[in-house]
């Protein structure tokens, strides 16, 4: 398994069968393929046309925009895959069908980082059923600036909608991350560091309620969409602090606020109206599907 994360151009064999001989001195491995042998160089090409064809526009970047358009690429052009098709659990789903689970999106994220250089490995957790937790879950962990961090894109794909994309599990310490996920199956490096996290890097995190209400009245006279993560007290009483002030403050201007907010990583996404039947507070968390 950990040969196939690590390498995802093996997206043609979904598993090995290992023979060992008595008193011989090594192991056969062989690979079980998910479809027909004579169908792979085809696929391998098309793959590798597609990888290049991708990060050709990002070649210039800065690393960070580099894994910033990777990330979000994931978020606006892959599709969850309910039935969960076995091309859906490699980077054929993502990038041939535009479709793919956690694994087949986190693949997809390592193959497009090692295009560009970028050190990124697939790591996944593990279920937990007395939780709710059902299924493993994969995502990556990548280095930036010689500090490791962790990105799930898939988390952020299920939040991101109507044109807004979001950026709750992008560059995350372990610290984070492990608020909603699961411990990792595989050892992986401490990711310790975060400074680069989206928000915190961006300027869109706040700890005071006085930056929250000057930046709502700026969302407000530009008439666009708040979207920051609070970086204080995270409690009960905050939120309903918080949420007060949002409605508070749209109430001076005349107007109501539409609250999206990210319960686990504290991350809210705001939009103001004047009509009061749209104004609604929802929690929303991310998910792997």
């Amino acid at each position: 398994m950990q040969v196939r994360l690590d390498h995802p151009m093996l997206f043609y064999a979904d598993h090995f069968v290992y023979r060992h001989y008595p008193h011989a001195d090594h192991v056969l491995m062989e690979p079980r393929y998910w479809l027909e042998k004579k169908k792979v160089p085809e696929l391998q090409k098309a793959m590798e046309s597609r990888l290049e064809k991708l990060v050709r526009p990002w070649q210039n970047l800065p690393p960070a925009q580099q894994l910033e358009a990777i990330h979000d690429f994931i978020c606006t052009q892959v599709r969850y895959d309910k039935l969960k098709k076995p091309y859906s659990h490699e980077i054929t789903g993502p990038l041939g069908h535009g479709i793919g689970v956690c694994e087949g999106m986190a693949k997809t994220v390592k193959a497009l980082c090692d295009a560009l250089g970028i050190w990124c490995m697939v790591v996944i957790s593990g279920a937990n059923p007395e939780e709710g937790v059902k299924y493993r879950h994969a995502w990556n962990i990548v280095q930036l600036n010689g500090q490791y961090y962790h990105l799930d894109a898939t988390f952020d794909r299920s939040l991101s909608r109507d044109g807004l994309i979001r950026y709750d599990y992008f560059n995350q310490s372990d610290a984070a991350i492990f608020r909603d996920h699961e411990p990792l199956v595989f050892p992986a490096p401490a990711c310790t560091c975060s400074k680069g996290f989206y928000y915190t890097s961006h300027k869109l995190a706040f700890g005071s309620l006085e930056k929250v209400q000057d930046r709502a009245l700026q969302a407000m006279r530009k008439q666009k969409l708040l979207v920051f993560y609070w970086s204080g007290n995270r409690n009960s009483t905050q939120l309903e602090q918080l949420i007060a002030l949002l409605q508070q403050t749209a109430a001076q201007k005349g107007q109501y606020p539409t609250v999206r907010y990210n319960p686990c990583q504290w991350v809210f996404a705001v939009q103001f109206s004047q009509h009061s039947a749209q104004q609604q507070i929802c929690a929303e968390q991310g998910t792997d599907g």
